[in-house]
């Protein structure tokens, strides 16, 4: 591990005015990502900015239709807390099965989205969701904000500060996990809502994505039966020693089926 400075500052500005000046500086959350990466020499920030001390950044409101969860809500609070569990429950036995009880009492909500890592859950749902991410500049729809491996839209300094979901008339969540490293090989949350129906994909490609051909299928006819019909295509989506491109298509309306029965 290189040396760096240490910053932990207390409100949004502070922080933000830390990565403006200094812009190889890197915010820091749950950290499941960087201090693996600092640990291996892979990155080389000049500063870590921790973000656990800002207060503002750990709230959980109700605003008209919509919930808002604070970027530094940890896995385990959106899997506990009640507001969350009464207004989109998918959305909190979903955040129960990430990782294992470390990984949950330590990841954020926040640090997960910014880092979209392309077996990361909550990037399904944000998409299936119509979620918008808040940041300490503007404001991004959830089809704008993903673009590709560990990679979105935020601009240099830019900090996620939470996340806006519409509450759903409906909502379901299913993943296969990989047995050995418990990272999800293909999951699907879907919805229905103010926003219509959306179907969110994890896992089985670079980077989360819509299903456009099941959102479809839904919104005429929301059953399993619906989805059972709808075949993903292969291309581009991930193949490696775990699993094949074709068995991840195949994974996509499997677990599309399996999210359909569990939003009921």
């Amino acid at each position: 591990m290189y040396d760096f400075a240490y910053h932990k500052p207390s409100s949004i500005a502070d922080a933000v005015k830390l990565l403006t000046d200094d812009p190889d500086a890197k915010p820091v959350s749950g950290g499941m990502t960087l201090l693996p990466a600092l640990k291996h020499r892979l990155n080389q920030p000049t500063a870590l900015v921790d973000l656990s001390g800002i207060a503002e950044l750990r709230d959980v409101r109700r605003e008209g239709d919509a919930l808002v969860i604070g970027a530094m809500v940890r896995h385990y609070e959106v899997a506990t807390d009640p507001q969350i569990m009464a207004a989109i429950p998918a959305l909190a036995r979903m955040a129960s099965t990430i990782g294992d009880t470390q990984v949950r009492n330590r990841g954020t909500i926040g640090g997960s989205i910014a880092n979209n890592d392309p077996a990361a859950d909550y990037p399904a749902a944000a998409l299936a969701l119509g979620a918008t991410i808040v940041t300490d500049r503007r404001s991004i729809p959830a089809d704008d904000f993903f673009l590709g491996m560990f990679t979105t839209a935020l601009e240099p300094g830019e900090l996620v500060t939470a996340i806006s979901f519409p509450i759903p008339e409906k909502a379901g969540y299913a993943k296969l996990r990989n047995p050995a490293s418990r990272y999800s090989m293909t999951g699907v949350f879907v919805a229905r809502g103010p926003k219509g129906v959306g179907v969110g994909v994890n896992g089985a490609g670079p980077c989360a994505f819509r299903q456009a051909e099941m959102e479809a299928a839904l919104a005429a006819n929301w059953s399993v039966e619906a989805v059972a019909g709808v075949k993903q295509a292969p291309d581009d989506l991930n193949s490696d020693i775990h699993g094949s491109a074709e068995y991840r298509a195949n994974l996509v309306t499997v677990m599309a089926k399996r999210a359909v029965a569990d939003a009921g």
